[in-house]
């Protein structure tokens, strides 16, 4: 491609740095690198680049003041890359302002994946503002959100206000993963003690009506105790 997308890497560990570099430039991409926060900062506000992969185990700072400072002003796709496990972590990291969560270790394939689903994520975003076509589709998924309608395999599918609410915000962050609580606030506008009750009440009916499998590829992940994502490739 002509018109390379830039990633940021901001990384300390020099093998792992190395490995991610290696595999984006072998895909086409052009690639930056920082070994720390403060370099990374100085990094992207020199290049301003498409996308950022940041560890959050950073030598000077950790990584989180990082997204922080860049959501101030930018919307420009973050994916951590981090070694910490717990749920605890990929919420706040999501919730802070970071689109999506790879747990090391990881494989290129879902690398490479994930980084495709952000910068198609953002193209959508930047679009919006535009000339956006108001359909999304995703395998035998489609959106019309003009008509505020869903089919599957051309058939429609009748949601309640709620789900389809749920289901239109999802495809619209589609390969970003969506908090519990940000999916929440977005659909009721407020959180209550029953509030993921309800949530996971919804969408069970969502897949359910979907035609969702166990086992299967579905539309929807659920990335367990974290939140929620909309499948963005076959």
């Amino acid at each position: 491609m002509n018109n390379k997308y830039k990633i940021l890497v901001i990384e300390d560990e020099s093998n792992i740095r190395s490995f991610v570099k290696t595999i984006l430039d072998t895909n086409g991409y052009q690639v930056l690198t920082a070994g720390s926060l403060s370099q990374g900062i100085l990094v992207y506000s020199s290049h301003y680049p498409d996308l950022v992969l940041l560890d959050l185990g950073l030598p000077d700072e950790d990584g989180l003041s990082f997204i922080r400072k860049i959501r101030q002003t930018d919307s420009t796709p973050i994916l951590v890359l981090s070694a910490r496990t717990q749920e605890r972590d990929k919420v706040l990291a999501l919730d802070t302002g970071a689109n999506d969560y790879i747990t090391k270790p990881f494989g290129t394939a879902e690398l490479l994946a994930r980084v495709r689903a952000a910068l198609r994520n953002r193209h959508f975003e930047n679009a919006q503002g535009s000339d956006a076509a108001g359909r999304y589709t995703v395998h035998d998924l489609e959106i019309d959100y003009e008509r505020r309608l869903v089919r599957v395999k051309d058939q429609e599918v009748r949601l309640t206000q709620t789900e389809y609410n749920i289901v239109a915000l999802l495809a619209r962050h589609a390969g970003r993963v969506l908090t519990y609580a940000s999916i929440i606030q977005a659909v009721w506008g407020s959180s209550d003690a029953g509030s993921i009750k309800k949530l996971q009440v919804n969408m069970a009916n969502i897949r359910k009506k979907l035609g969702s499998r166990p086992g299967e590829k579905n539309y929807i992940i659920n990335e367990l105790g974290v939140g929620y994502r909309m499948q963005d490739e076959a």
